[in-house]
């Protein structure tokens, strides 16, 4: 259950976000959220989950956006003022509404888009976080809570450790495991050793190394042969290997924040390599150095990608 101090705590968060988001805040506003975030250490994680949220909801971070407001454009000012106003309190709206998504400001352990995490556990299980990822974490019970995104763990011992996700539990021991959420499933990928399934409906199932399957609510998918390319993320590397650009590209967003776009010409263009994804502004460059595509770069949060064929007709007419 949720408290009502935790409740309180985001509402004031959201707040805040609200006030600093509109442009209304005064010195003294600031000095007092300073205080806020100061007086009590939930305070400031709160407050860094908002501005995560936001970054979330909001295409552009706040300075790129702001800085736009210095055009004579009197009626673009007071437009954008307002579209601000509305960015700030779409996130404030969706931490008091019902879709609350307290679960991940509340997680043990999480990632902001981009960001990776290797960490050792007590019991001498690795585990790791991919972007935008959360877990709960509970050693005593022997269980991770994935939250949200996507984690590996290995577990060296025989003492189990269990996964547990909305649409079931997975028991790992001496093997190492990949599990991706989304919206509609869980994916399951067995690195080494065998794991076992627990389905929220059927039958329970071994999974072993190089296999995967999908559970959904109505149980587990059919047993499939694992990439080994996919969860190169592990090393902080995007792998690819005669893959379409489109599924790449969708692949490549997950690891940046604000718009990547591209024209639907280049779907069926193939892509093979090793990217680092530390990078991916010269993942965007080595695609343009390889592949017939241009870069067309509102800010680095707004990317989109043409056929160099697109380019030069423009450039000709």
């Amino acid at each position: 259950m949720i408290s009502n101090e935790d409740r309180e705590v985001a509402r004031r968060a959201a707040h805040w976000l609200a006030l600093l988001e509109s442009g209304g805040a005064k010195e003294d506003d600031h000095l007092k959220l300073k205080h806020w975030r100061d007086s009590c250490s939930s305070h400031e994680r709160a407050w860094q989950k908002a501005q995560q949220l936001r970054q979330r909801f909001c295409g552009l971070p706040s300075s790129l956006a702001m800085a736009t407001l210095d055009r004579p454009d009197e009626a673009r000012r007071e437009f954008l003022k307002r579209a601000l106003g509305v960015a700030a309190l779409v996130p404030a709206a969706w931490l008091l509404g019902r879709q609350l998504p307290l679960d991940v400001w509340r997680a043990d352990l999480q990632t902001s888009t981009g960001e990776h995490k290797r960490l050792p556990l007590a019991d001498g299980s690795t585990l790791q976080l991919n972007t935008a990822s959360a877990v709960n974490v509970d050693l005593g019970q022997r269980r991770i809570t994935l939250v949200r995104g996507e984690m590996a763990l290995k577990v060296p011992g025989n003492v189990p450790l269990t996964i547990e996700g909305p649409y079931g539990r997975i028991i790992v021991s001496r093997s190492e495991v990949c599990v991706r959420l989304t919206a509609n499933d869980c994916q399951v990928s067995v690195v080494s050793g065998t794991v076992q399934l627990q389905p929220l409906q059927g039958a329970g199932l071994a999974l072993h190394s190089g296999q995967q399957v999908s559970l959904r609510r109505v149980g587990a998918g059919p047993i499939s042969t694992f990439d080994r390319l996919l969860p190169g993320w592990r090393d902080g590397v995007l792998m690819a290997q005669n893959q379409p650009l489109g599924d790449f590209l969708r692949e490549l967003s997950r690891y940046r924040s604000g718009l990547l776009r591209w024209e639907p010409e280049l779907e069926a263009l193939r892509v093979t390599g090793s990217f680092q994804l530390d990078d991916t502004d010269r993942v965007l460059s080595l695609l343009v150095a390889t592949l017939p595509v241009e870069l067309q770069l509102r800010t680095r949060y707004w990317v989109t990608l043409t056929s160099r064929k697109t380019a030069l007709r423009k450039n000709t007419a």
